[in-house]
């Protein structure tokens, strides 16, 4: 799937705390994101929403003039689009609630950074599956929406790290993304001794997405720095 696609959805964040949404801004950014826009209330977001007409909502439940289940009706009544909630409110009733008023997912505070951009992409994913192109190399496509390579008519399935690490060369496509950059995508916050692996990974990579993986023109290596991905030119 067309992740750099994804990444420039218009994503509206509503939670009543400042910190928490500087947080949420700085994890998305980092990540990638790109289209983003702040609510403090509920007022605030329908105003925000009719301007900035969002692609996905992430809602706190509890709001100073209201709630995040109505304040979803609302959204919702101007576009489609789908809902994530975050917040403190773990209980069992008000995640049923949530789920059955439409919400596509439900994180309770705290939640790990990784988990919450994991969560927001595998939900666009899913609600943006048919607008978007594979992603092209010479010799072959990434197909992220289902985790796969295809060539030569063969559907070769990529594994969890594999998927991470492309994810991040197909973010940076063209750029040098250094070996701690990659690391860090696929091991988390402490990436540190992880350069063999990903250098195992890399080479399986290049097995499933190269024409000639000894001598790779998709996913090369720059020596001292990192990785580029080189797509295909249109």
């Amino acid at each position: 799937m067309h992740e750099e696609y994804l990444l420039n959805k218009r994503i509206l964040l509503v939670d009543d705390e400042q910190e928490l949404l500087d947080m949420v801004l700085s994890i998305l950014a980092e990540y990638g994101f790109k289209n983003m826009r702040t609510a403090k209330s509920v007022k605030e977001a329908v105003w925000e929403a009719e301007r900035f007409r969002p692609e996905m909502a992430i809602l706190d439940v509890m709001l100073p003039d209201g709630n995040g289940f109505d304040l979803m009706g609302r959204l919702k009544h101007g576009g489609d689009y789908p809902v994530l909630f975050l917040t403190a409110r773990g209980e069992n009733e008000d995640k049923f609630k949530g789920f059955g008023l439409g919400a596509d997912d439900y994180i309770v505070k705290p939640f790990f950074p990784r988990e919450l951009c994991f969560r927001v992409m595998a939900i666009l994913r899913r609600s943006y599956r048919g607008e978007d192109p594979l992603v092209r190399l010479q010799g072959s496509q990434i197909d992220f929406s289902r985790a796969e390579v295809i060539k030569d008519q063969k559907h070769i399935p990529l594994t969890a790290k594999e998927y991470e690490i492309l994810s991040a060369l197909y973010r940076n496509a063209g750029r040098i993304v250094t070996i701690d950059a990659l690391c860090e995508a696929a091991w988390g916050d402490n990436p540190f001794g992880y350069e063999n692996s990903l250098m195992a990974h890399i080479r399986r990579i290049r097995e499933k997405i190269e024409t000639a993986p000894s001598r790779p023109v998709s996913l090369v290596t720059v020596k001292g720095l990192g990785y580029r991905l080189i797509m295909e030119e249109k």
